[in-house]
């Protein structure tokens, strides 16, 4: 008998707003215009996901903050849609000329926003410690609901710390070997994972890359 995907709760708290208090916007912003200014290259996660889907496929930036990643895919020739559940962030989003549909929402919620934004996408990408930002207990809930984005072989791309030097918060609320079993039950099999985000060999490290395919 198959097991039913779990039930998506009401939006609440999370990590990154007990962080944040939802004002983080144009800070974030300015720390990606300070990077870049340097000649550091702040599009990596944009550059693995154009290597694993041709331009033109529609892509999920699932937590999308100030839009970074989606914008610079939109600008590679890709269909993007960015949901995040920030305000400040999106209005930095919101700001790029590029044409990608912003949506206001939670991710632990997406049954709220989902005419918005919609299915059937080939690759989704949660870049910027998105998993262990999530509230507490909601993690195999996105994993599901993230999956049932997908068609049928799309991927998701899921980058975030293991360690407290790679996460903003002073505690390691997320383990591989869970995300890996929250990957599973959403009926989603591991094919590449990688140290970071240009391709470098997993190797234990604080950070990691994790690449799932939708059965």
């Amino acid at each position: 008998m198959t097991t039913p995907p779990p039930t998506e709760p009401s939006t609440g708290s999370n990590r990154w707003r007990d962080l944040t208090g939802g004002v983080e916007g144009t800070e974030y912003a300015a720390r990606f215009e300070r990077l870049a200014a340097t000649g550091a290259d702040v599009h990596g996660e944009a550059t693995l996901c154009a290597s694993l889907a041709p331009p033109g496929s529609r892509v999920l930036d699932a937590g999308c903050g100030t839009g970074r990643v989606a914008v610079r895919l939109a600008e590679l020739g890709y269909d993007c849609v960015g949901v995040d559940s920030d305000e400040s962030m999106l209005a930095m989003a919101r700001a790029s000329a590029q044409p990608v549909r912003w949506v206001l929402g939670d991710l632990a919620d997406l049954a709220a926003v989902a005419a918005e934004v919609g299915s059937g996408f080939d690759l989704v990408v949660a870049a910027g410690n998105v998993v262990p930002l999530l509230g507490s207990g909601t993690e195999p809930v996105v994993v599901s609901a993230l999956a049932r984005r997908l068609r049928r072989g799309g991927l998701l791309v899921a980058g975030f710390g293991l360690d407290v030097a790679h996460l903003p918060i002073d505690f390691v609320p997320v383990d591989l070997p869970s995300y890996d079993r929250w990957c599973a039950d959403a009926g989603l099999l591991p094919v590449h994972r990688f140290a970071t985000w240009d391709g470098a060999p997993y190797d234990e490290g604080g950070y990691a890359v994790s690449i799932h395919r939708r059965r």
